[in-house]
Formats: structure tokens, sequence, C-alpha cells
């Protein structure tokens, strides 16, 4: 009789947790399903975060801090840059950035012959190639400054050129929480200008990944079709 009732017992015990882990997975799975949503739902537009300039010798930070506070962004990468630097190129493709051409030397292009001009583009293009940043397609002309050369031998490299909306003034001297301003300035599809190396930029890091929480905006990618952020393919 004993023996029969631990048995009972032990049949009863085995049921009533196969019974509990089966609810505690399905109470997993809906609340992990139900949580997808939320993220997505939480993202009412995106803005394009642009660094110029890089890679330096202040990119690994950059990239940490992008990572640590789940911002992506697109990289307008020198040439010259790149080929010296070919590890930090890889690493930008790594943290989940784009890669994308800023010209070999920086020079003000408009004032440069077609060949110079070209010879800026293509040895760019081949420099993050070879680097393992893939082939870019967006193109961003040193100081914002482009005229129909500039654009039809962009165009020629398959290159979307991309200015910007708001201009952070990083470069200028802007300080930490001018920066983080000027990202609150940001509208749905619309880019900003930064830099990879200004410190006061990588310290506005976290208030800007802040800023865009709170705004229910995300970073995206930008679109080579119309030159805006949208959420990443």
């Amino acid at each position: 009789m004993r023996t029969r009732t631990r048995s009972s017992r032990r049949a009863l015990v085995t049921t009533l947790t196969a019974l509990a882990t089966a609810a505690a997975a399905t109470l997993t799975t809906a609340t992990t399903a139900a949580a997808v949503p939320d993220r997505a739902a939480a993202c009412n537009g995106y803005v394009g975060l642009t660094f110029d300039d890089g890679p330096s010798g202040n990119t690994t930070k950059l990239l940490d801090a992008l990572r640590r506070n789940g911002l992506r962004a697109t990289m307008f990468n020198q040439g010259q840059y790149a080929a010296a630097n070919p590890s930090l190129v890889r690493a930008q493709v790594a943290a989940g950035m784009w890669v994308a051409n800023h010209s070999y030397t920086h020079p003000h292009l408009t004032q440069l012959s077609q060949a110079q001009i070209d010879s800026e583009i293509s040895r760019t293009q081949q420099a993050l190639a070879n680097a393992g940043g893939g082939s870019p397609k967006l193109f961003r002309p040193p100081y914002g400054e482009t005229n129909a050369t500039v654009k039809s031998v962009a165009a020629r490299y398959g290159l979307t050129e991309i200015i910007w909306n708001v201009d952070s003034q990083d470069w200028n001297g802007a300080s930490t929480d001018a920066i983080v301003q000027s990202v609150g300035r940001l509208t749905n599809g619309q880019v900003i200008l930064m830099h990879d190396w200004p410190a006061n930029t990588l310290a506005a890091v976290p208030r800007i990944a802040q800023s865009l929480t709170a705004r229910g905006l995300c970073a995206g990618m930008i679109s080579p079709q119309t030159g805006r952020a949208v959420a990443p393919g």
C-alpha cells in the first residue's frame, strides 16, 4: 500500500512539473512575441547619424560608445585614412555601421578638374573595398561643396550624394550640450553631420541616444534611393 502511494505521489509530482514547465515556456514565448512589436512600435521615425573624416585614433572609442547605446551610423571615411587603417574600417563594419565615401584627401572638389574629382572618388572606393568596407553606395563631398561635375562623377560610381539637414557644428568646437541640442532638431528622415574625431561628440553619444528614444526616433540607414534615413534593411 505504501509502495503504491509513493509511486502515485512521484507520478503526480512528475506530471505537475511537466505542466509547470510547459506553462513557463508558453509564457516566455508569448512575452517575447509581444515584446517584438513593442520595440518596433517605439520607432516612430528614423534619422541618419553620420560621422565624417575617419577612421582615426578616436574611431574605436566612438564605435564602443555607439554600440553601448544601441546606435548605428554612417561613417563617411576619407580614403587616405582607410588605406592607412584598414582594421578600423573592418571594425566599423563589425560594429554594424555603414561605410561611405568622403573623398581621398578631403579637398575642395569644386575647384578640381573632372579627372582629379574622379581620382578622389575612385581611389576612396578602392581603399574602402580593400579594407573590407564593401562597395559604398553613399558619397559626401568635403565641406558639402558640390556641383554638376561632382554629382556626375559620383553617379558614375553608383554613388548617391548625401549632404545633411542639420550641422552639429562639432567641427567648430560645439559643446556637448550644443551637439545634443542639434540632434534634438532632427525630424523623421533627416540627416545630421558629425565627425569622428571631436571629444565633445564622443561625450554626447549617450545623451544622443536618450534624446532620440524620448522622441520615439531611431538611428536608421540612409537610403541610396532617396537620400533619407529609413529603417535598417
